[in-house]
């Protein structure tokens, strides 16, 4: 009875990890579906390192404005297509640094793009003794601006622009626009006029709309002013201080060699179970099989997650952790075979006995994994998250899919 249970349990293993397979492989229907996101490493792409500028902030609003500057770099190089660009900060010292990856983007390119830091500024418009306007400063600036985008009027189907404000953003234009009726409020970007819509009525909530008077906005007008307004929504000034290009042909040629090594050491640690353990070490065999192509899938469900060469090296550390806890296993079983114990009792025993050895390496390397996670940024992070994720499924791999085999196949 048991060992039927155990052939349905493996039937079920070979048919998940035989799916997870087709999903993990890239270049058919099922893989496509989610395809894989790789780092600038592996696929090229340029890397920017940019030092913010707080000298104007309380600092106690220095990680809110270092989260905000985070946010709008984001949006702006969303232009290039990029789905999973790659934006962390880093202090150093009393500084702040923001380093932004862009997988298959030219440095000099991406640079541009998210350019220097302008100033928007909301000013009030008054009419001067000269007949000219005048404009007068409002507390409204750029920091509290969340983002504009373009949206389109339900009965003209015109293009209007629509600003979204903070909380506290959304108080100051609240009082701005209520002393403002009936009247324009001027926008400038680092001191030039780019538009002066008049205020109908107070606005609160934080939401604004912005059309382009009777002959309305094309499309290109209201992207230019959306443009505008989230290239000045930064709440820091930014200077570009480094910034690194890595081709596509040297990431192929390394994500090539990294994965030639992979298997090969793979192929050497079967070979050297399959030698020493003989028919045990041809289960761990395939066990460390399942496990890789498992472990694949795992990565690949993670939300936002980026491979990169530091994550298939803590991918690979962990394919060795997998067999480590074999071997464990195996060793434990052979003293219970010297022991003169039958061969079902000592696979039995030999599980048990390793379990805490197991569970312990594991989780002091769990536990690693978490701390280099939490406490460090960039590269490190995908080899902590890989690491980690790998070790867990190394112990399901290890402990259940090791003895389901060992179970199906021993002959008592």
């Amino acid at each position: 009875m048991q060992k039927r249970k155990s052939l349905i349990v493996l039937i079920s293993i070979l048919v998940t990890t035989t799916l997870a397979g087709f999903f993990v492989y890239p270049g058919n229907a099922v893989s496509n579906k989610l395809p894989w996101h790789l780092g600038l490493d592996l696929v090229g792409g340029s890397a920017l390192v940019y030092e913010v500028d707080l000298s104007n902030i309380e600092p106690d609003g220095y990680e809110d404005a270092v989260a905000g500057l985070k946010e709008v770099i984001e949006r702006r190089v969303n232009i290039f297509g990029v789905s999973e660009p790659k934006v962390t900060s880093a202090k150093k010292g009393d500084s702040y640094q923001l380093l932004v990856e862009l997988a298959g983007v030219d440095a000099e390119d991406a640079a541009r793009q998210i350019g220097k830091t302008p100033v928007l500024e909301f000013k009030e418009v008054k009419a001067g003794e000269d007949g000219l306007p005048s404009y007068t400063p409002t507390d409204l600036t750029g920091r509290f601006l969340d983002g504009a985008g373009i949206a389109f009027d339900q009965y003209s189907n015109e293009a209007i622009v629509t600003l979204q404000f903070n909380e506290e953003g959304a108080d100051i234009f609240a009082a701005v626009t209520k002393r403002n009726v009936g009247l324009p409020l001027a926008v400038f970007i680092d001191g030039e006029l780019i538009t002066a819509p008049t205020v109908q009525q107070e606005i609160t909530g934080g939401t604004a709309q912005i059309t382009g008077g009777p002959g309305g906005f094309n499309i290109e007008e209201a992207r230019n002013l959306v443009e505008n307004f989230n290239a000045g929504a930064l709440s820091a000034p930014i200077n570009l201080i480094n910034q690194r290009k890595v081709s596509a042909s040297a990431a192929t040629d390394s994500l090539n060699k990294i994965i030639f090594a992979g298997l090969v050491g793979t192929a050497m640690i079967l070979l050297f179970m399959a030698i020493y353990y003989r028919g045990l070490g041809i289960v761990a065999g395939l066990a460390l099989i399942i496990y890789t192509i498992l472990s694949l899938g795992v990565f690949k469900l993670v939300p936002n997650f980026t491979m990169t060469l530091a994550g298939i090296a803590g991918f690979i550390l962990s394919i060795g952790m997998a067999v480590d806890a074999n071997i464990l296993i195996f060793e434990r079983t052979k003293e219970e075979l010297k022991a003169g114990h039958g061969k079902e009792q000592s696979i039995e025993e030999g599980f048990k006995r390793a379990w805490t050895s197991i569970k312990d390496s594991n989780t002091s390397t769990i536990i690693t994994a978490i701390i280099l996670y939490a406490f460090t940024s960039s590269f490190v992070k995908g080899f902590a998250l890989t690491l980690g994720m790998g070790v867990l499924v190394s112990m399901f791999s290890a402990i259940f899919v090791t003895r389901t085999i060992l179970r199906v196949f021993m002959e008592k």
